[in-house]
C-alpha cells in the first residue's frame, strides 16, 4: 500500500453528507463537527471560508477546500453577512441524536435552482482511528484546489441523481466523497511541489519510487540501505545520497519514522501486546523496539498507549 492510500485508510465520509445544496444570499454556514477533515465543492456561485484563527479565503465556482479540523469554522456568502440579518445554518452530522439531512438544515433548497445562488457539495470525514493523523501534519489549516468545469457538472449530476434516490443512496454519496477526497489531495500535491510532504515527493521520483514502494508493501522486513538500493537498481551510495537529498533525511532514518508512526497508531487503535507490535513494525524483540520508541516519539510504548488511552495520546506525536 502506498503511503496516501495508508494514511487515508482510517478516515471515510460516512453517513455525514450535505449534497447539492442551493443557498440564495446572504447566507452562512457554521461547521461545528469538530471532524478531522471537511470538504466543500463550489459547483456555482461562491463564498468566502471564515476560519477560527481570522483566516479568510475565497472559494468560487470549481474550487475544492479542504479544511483541517477539529475547530469550528464558517462558510458565508460574505464576511459581511455575520453581522447582518441572513439565513443561518448549521452542520453539526457527529454531534449526538443529530442525522445530517437536508430536512435537519431548513430552509436550504436541494435540487432547486435560483438567480445568485451557490451550489455546494460538502462532506464531513471521520477517524476511525489514529492512523490519520500523520497526513493531518501534513496539510496547511485550509486548502483549495480548482476543478475541471467538466468534473464539477459530473459531481452536481451525482449528487443530484443520490438524493432522489433511496435505496443505497447515502452509500454511494459517501464513495463518492471518498473518491473525491484522493483526487484533490493527489492534486494539492502535485502542485505544491517543494512544499509536499517528503514521502510524495519520493513516489515521484523514479530511482526512490520503487524502493518506497516495496518498503511500504512490507514495512516489517528487514530493510538496509542495500536492499532498497537494489530495489531502485542503484549503487548504495549513490541510492543513499539521492534519498537524503530528497527526503530530507537518512533511508534508515525515514524506515524508522514511518514504523514509528504505525507503531503509534497501533498501540492507539488495538489491543496487540507490544512484542507483537514490534515484529509487526520489523523489530525482533520488543526491548530495541521499545528503545527506539521512547527514542523518537518521547515515551515508551506503553507510557504512549496508557495517555492515549486517557485522550492525551497525541503529546507524544511529533
Amino acid at each position: 500500500m502506498d503511503p496516501l492510500s495508508s494514511l487515508l485508510s482510517g478516515i471515510r465520509a460516512e453517513g455525514s453528507v450535505v449534497s447539492h445544496a442551493v443557498l440564495a444570499v446572504p447566507w452562512t454556514i457554521r461547521f461545528a463537527d469538530a471532524a478531522p477533515l471537511i470538504m466543500i465543492s463550489v459547483l456555482r456561485g461562491g463564498g468566502t471560508l471564515l476560519l477560527s484563527d481570522g483566516t479568510e479565503r475565497a472559494i468560487g465556482a470549481g474550487d475544492t477546500a479542504i479544511v483541517r479540523g477539529p475547530e469550528p469554522f464558517h462558510l458565508v456568502d460574505h464576511p459581511a453577512s455575520v453581522h447582518s440579518s441572513h439565513a443561518a445554518y448549521e452542520i453539526a452530522c457527529f454531534t449526538e441524536s443529530v442525522e445530517c439531512t437536508a430536512q435537519e438544515l431548513g430552509g436550504i433548497h436541494w435540487g432547486a435552482d435560483s438567480e445568485g445562488a451557490t451550489a455546494l457539495i460538502v462532506g464531513a470525514y471521520r477517524a476511525s482511528g489514529h492512523r490519520h493523523e500523520r497526513l493531518l501534519r501534513t496539510l496547511p489549516p485550509v486548502l483549495v484546489v480548482e476543478e475541471d468545469a467538466e468534473v464539477c457538472a459530473w459531481l452536481e449530476t451525482a449528487a443530484a441523481d443520490a438524493a432522489h434516490q433511496s435505496a443505497g443512496s447515502q452509500a454511494l454519496m459517501d464513495r463518492l466523497l471518498d473518491w473525491a477526497l484522493v483526487c484533490t489531495l493527489r492534486s494539492w500535491f502535485d502542485k505544491a511541489g517543494a512544499d509536499a510532504p517528503s514521502w510524495y515527493r519520493g513516489l515521484a521520483d523514479p530511482v526512490l519510487a520503487p524502493a518506497l514502494q516495496s518498503f511500504h508493501d512490507r514495512p516489517a522486513a528487514s530493510w538496509t540501505v542495500a536492499s532498497l538500493a537494489a530495489r531502485a537498481g542503484v549503487s548504495r551510495a549513490l541510492f543513499a545520497k539521492r534519498f537524503t537529498r530528497l527526503m530530507g533525511c537518512p533511508p534508515l532514518a525515514y524506515l524508522t519514522e514511518c514504523r514509528m508512526d504505525e507503531a503509534e497508531a497501533l498501540l492507539s487503535d488495538t489491543d496487540l501486546g507490544i512484542a507483537q507490535i514490534a515484529r509487526s513494525v520489523g523489530y525482533a524483540d520488543a526491548f530495541g523496539f521499545s528503545a527506539a520508541f521512547k527514542r523518537l516519539k518521547g515515551l515508551s510504548p506503553s507510557a504512549y498507549r496508557a495517555a492515549a488511552a486517557a485522550g492525551s495520546g497525541s503529546l507524544a506525536s511529533r
